[in-house]
C-alpha cells in the first residue's frame, strides 16, 4: 500500500466498505497461508515489519501471530492509513505493535533488527520502485531472517457473474494503474525480485483466490474512484453507473464468484 514519495496518499479510498475488505482478506490470509507463514518465521515471540500495513487489518493479524513476546511495526506512506492503523490497534488493546509514516523503500527504520519483514499487496501500486522495495525488506531483517512477499496478477482478476458497468470499472482500472507505469502482473516476479535483492528464495507459490463475494464488499478499482475521476479516466456519471451496480450485485440471493491469481514468495537473507 505504500507509495514511494513521503507526502503520497493512498489511491484506494478508506471507506467502511474498503476498511471490511481489508479484515476480510486479513482473516482469509492467515487460514490460507498458515504453511508459508511458518516457513517465515511468522510465530511466537517475532519480531515482524509491515511495510505498507494499511489500515492495519494485517497488523492485528501478525500481533497474534507472535504473541505477547512478539513484536510488530508498521510503516504506511498515507497519514490517513497511519491514523486508521493506530486506532485500529488501539481499539484491540494491543500495544505492542507502532505504526509510522515512512516510504517503502526508504522506512527509516533500523538495518537488520526484524525477523521478518512482511509487503502485501504493495508493488503493484508502485511501477518503477519494485526492486527498490524488496532490496530495502531485505536489509530491514537479521541475517537469517525472511523476507514475505505477496501480490497478485491482477489482469487474471474478474467476478462471475458480473455486469458490463462491472466490467468497464475494472478495465479503466487496469488503465489507470497502466498510465502510472504500475504492473499488475507483478505477482509473476515476486521470486526474481527476491534473488535480485541478494535472498534465498525458499518458497514461491501461485494459487486462484475463488470465493463468494460478500455483501458490502467491493473492490479495489471501486476504492480507486475518486482518483480515476481525477485522471480523466472516468467522471461522476461513470461512478454512479459502477455503484449502482455494485448494488444490485449486493442484492442477488446467489453470491458472484471473485478469482484473482495470487502469488507469494518466502526468502531469507543468507547468514553470511
Amino acid at each position: 500500500m505504500t507509495a514511494t514519495e513521503p507526502d503520497a496518499h493512498y489511491a484506494l479510498r478508506l471507506s467502511p466498505d474498503e476498511l471490511e475488505r481489508y479484515r476480510f482478506m486479513a482473516q482469509r490470509a492467515r487460514v490460507q497461508e498458515a504453511d508459508l507463514w511458518e516457513l517465515a518465521g511468522l510465530r511466537a515471540g517475532a519480531r515482524v515489519v509491515d511495510v505498507g500495513c494499511g489500515p492495519g487489518a494485517m497488523l492485528l493479524a501478525l500481533a497474534e501471530c507472535v504473541g505477547p513476546h512478539g513484536a510488530v511495526a508498521g510503516v504506511d506512506g498515507d497519514p490517513e492509513a497511519v491514523a486508521t492503523a493506530r486506532s485500529v490497534l488501539a481499539g484491540a488493546g494491543i500495544h505492542r505493535a507502532g505504526v509510522r509514516q515512512g516510504r517503502a523503500d526508504a522506512t527509516g527504520l533500523p538495518a537488520g533488527s526484524y525477523d521478518v519483514a512482511v509487503l502485501r499487496h504493495v508493488l503493484a501500486h508502485n511501477g518503477g520502485a519494485e526492486q527498490r522495495i524488496v532490496s530495502h525488506l531485505a536489509s530491514l531483517v537479521r541475517p537469517g531472517g525472511h523476507v514475505y512477499l505477496l501480490d497478485v496478477d491482477a489482469s487474471a482478476a474478474g467476478i462471475d457473474p458480473s455486469s458490463p458497468d462491472i466490467e468497464d470499472m475494472t478495465e479503466r482500472y487496469a488503465r489507470w494503474h497502466a498510465e502510472r507505469g504500475n504492473d499488475v502482473r507483478v505477482g509473476r516476479r515476486l521470486a526474481t525480485l527476491a534473488r535480485s535483492a541478494g535472498l534465498e528464495v525458499d518458497a514461491f507459490r501461485g494459487w486462484f483466490d475463488i470465493q463468494p463475494l460478500p455483501v458490502g464488499v467491493r473492490g479495489p478499482a471501486w476504492a480507486a474512484r475518486d482518483a480515476m475521476v481525477a485522471s480523466g479516466i472516468a467522471d461522476a456519471g461513470d461512478v454512479a453507473r459502477w455503484g449502482a451496480a455494485a448494488a444490485a450485485m449486493d442484492d442477488r440471493s446467489e453470491r458472484p464468484e471473485i478469482m484473482i491469481a495470487v502469488f507469494a514468495a518466502v526468502a531469507h537473507r543468507p547468514a553470511s
